[in-house]
């Protein structure tokens, strides 16, 4: 845990990063495996997650941006997405992986198909899709610490255009939406951010034990 919390320390929100520095395949992997394994509500992971490499495609994603240059200089770029509208089919899906990796036939989990489309379905559309938007966070959350585990660097990134965006990776085809961003890859020594001392609300201020 110590190496955790010292970790946590070094990370910080990077505003820029040395372009020519790349992830190797095994961290990214790592990464994504941290992501996959991300908590979400009752486990259905209801977004998808698309790694953006290509230039041009990050160059469109940058004006989109507001030029925001951690976009195109990061070594990969990751989009959360939620799905919009979500329901029946995603429940099926996710039932049908529960059945084959723990082998436990479909049948005996339809109690918990039930409820799950239940409150899926009782939802507003509004407040469904607020809901899927809130799990990409914590699969944000995973990203930021593993990479930091892997002192790698990373940039969480709300700062865009989310109807361009979708706009240009055919999101709405797609239905999906982006919901949040994040930057990855290595800081530049340019970069004066990372002399900051980390700023953050004290024990006292911040925690509240009843």
């Amino acid at each position: 845990m110590s190496t955790f919390l010292e970790n946590q320390n070094w990370r910080y929100a990077t505003k820029q990063y040395d372009a020519t520095k790349k992830i190797s395949d095994s961290d990214l992997k790592t990464i994504k495996e941290a992501v996959r394994l991300s908590a979400s509500s009752y486990g259905l992971q209801p977004y998808k997650v698309v790694i953006v490499e290509n230039p041009e495609l990050r160059e469109q994603l940058k004006a989109a941006a507001y030029g925001q240059t951690q976009i195109t200089d990061a070594s990969q770029l990751f989009i959360f997405a939620n799905d919009i509208n979500t329901g029946a089919e995603s429940v099926d899906k996710y039932i049908s992986n529960i059945s084959e990796t723990r082998g436990v036939p479909a049948d005996a989990l339809a109690g918990f198909s039930d409820m799950m489309k239940g409150m899926i379905s009782s939802l507003p559309a509004e407040s469904k899709n607020v809901w899927t938007a809130k799990q990409t966070y914590i699969a944000l959350g995973n990203l930021l610490s593993a990479a930091s585990e892997l002192k790698i660097d990373a940039t969480p990134m709300e700062g865009f255009n989310a109807a361009a965006f979708n706009e240009i990776l055919g999101f709405d085809k797609l239905g999906l939406n982006a919901s949040v961003i994040a930057a990855v890859g290595y800081r530049h020594d340019a970069d004066d951010a990372q002399h900051y001392k980390k700023v953050r609300k004290s024990n006292e201020e911040l925690f509240i034990t009843l």
